[in-house]
């Protein structure tokens, strides 16, 4: 039996006028971005914090601190590209992804297959293992006000035997 570990993640950030909106790591064609350290992407940030919580390596602050002027204005698909590789040096592999976008608007149908592939770009998997979708607050809370918005995510890692010198399968 193979062990596996499941970690969720959750982010949030204010729109602000004048920055980019970079949702999934797909620029979208809108007057406010989020602000944030890096480049705000909730999608991102929140696999980020599911992928460390998985495998036990804390959290996105811990791994990106928002004081580091490293980081500022960083992508955030690149981000997900370093959180995955520390993922792996400590013997995990991700089975799957799921993400969540909370928030009125934007409308990501359009964009949802593209936010799939630059995540599974990033992460390094197929792309049937990343999901991405949304969902409103009905005008609940500062997502439902369109103060910002926010996100889910949950993923299942598996030990990678190769790593770890075990034969657990």
């Amino acid at each position: 039996m193979s062990e596996l570990r499941i970690g969720l993640g959750v982010d949030a950030h204010a729109f602000s006028d004048g920055v980019p909106l970079v949702l999934g790591g797909v620029a979208i064609d809108s007057p406010r971005g989020l602000a944030g350290h890096s480049d705000g992407d909730v999608i991102a940030h929140a696999l980020i914090d599911a992928l460390l919580g998985a495998a036990g390596l804390g959290d996105i602050g811990s791994l990106f601190p928002p004081g580091e002027p490293e980081w500022e204005g960083a992508s955030s698909l690149d981000l997900l590209r370093r959180a995955v590789a520390q993922v792996r040096e400590a013997g995990w592999e991700l089975v799957n992804a799921d993400c969540i976008l909370i928030g009125e608007e934007p409308r990501i149908e359009p964009l949802r297959k593209q936010m799939r592939g630059r995540l599974a770009e990033a992460l390094e998997a197929d792309l049937e293992r990343i999901n991405v979708r949304a969902t409103t607050t009905d005008k609940l809370g500062f997502t439902g006000r369109g103060q910002g918005l926010a996100a889910e995510a949950v993923a299942l890692l598996e030990r990678n035997d190769a790593a770890d010198g075990s034969n657990s399968k």
